[in-house]
């Protein structure tokens, strides 16, 4: 499934983030394990691991729109692998990626703004499953392509959960 690869380079970035930050002044000749998981926490990788669900789940709906093609050319996509289980695996992608934020952003106290940003995300994702249902074309084209919106609902709920926090 290449959307697993995809979404493995997609995700990258948040550890590389975390690196960037946390890890601001070590030399790799005081490398050690202690330093590396304090540069880069758990918590970075279980927000990668969570972040290819929501890879998985927007590039199967790509995926879908080719079908009829990736058959044709022998390619195993998400949406040829999954089979009749393409839409249930969308939804379950997204929930996993919700889900897996939600839990491990908790004890961050983002308040309204995160609630509202999930409520807006599985609103989506219920939109999600209307355009991808009957799996035509058009249908999953559109949920891919206006999949952006539901990552954005996601970040703005971050940041203004940061940024309102009291001092």
């Amino acid at each position: 499934m290449p959307q697993a690869v995809l979404g493995v380079a997609f995700s990258f970035g948040i550890p590389m983030a975390f690196a960037a930050v946390k890890g601001e002044g070590l030399l790799w000749q005081e490398l050690n394990l202690s330093a590396l998981t304090e540069a880069v926490p758990w918590q970075a990788w279980a927000l990668l691991a969570f972040n290819l669900f929501w890879v998985l789940a927007y590039d199967t709906e790509y995926a879908m729109v080719d079908r009829d093609d990736d058959l044709r050319i022998g390619m195993k996509t998400s949406a040829i692998t999954l089979g009749r289980y393409d839409v249930l695996a969308v939804l379950t992608f997204y929930l996993v990626f919700l889900v897996g934020w939600c839990l491990l952003l908790q004890d961050q106290a983002l308040g309204w703004p995160w609630g509202l940003a999930l409520a807006l995300a599985t609103a989506q994702v219920a939109w999600h499953s209307l355009l991808i249902k009957d799996r035509s074309r058009e249908g999953c084209f559109k949920a891919f392509r206006l999949n952006h919106w539901l990552g954005a609902s996601v970040f703005a709920g971050i940041a203004a959960g940061f940024a309102l926090m009291p001092a």
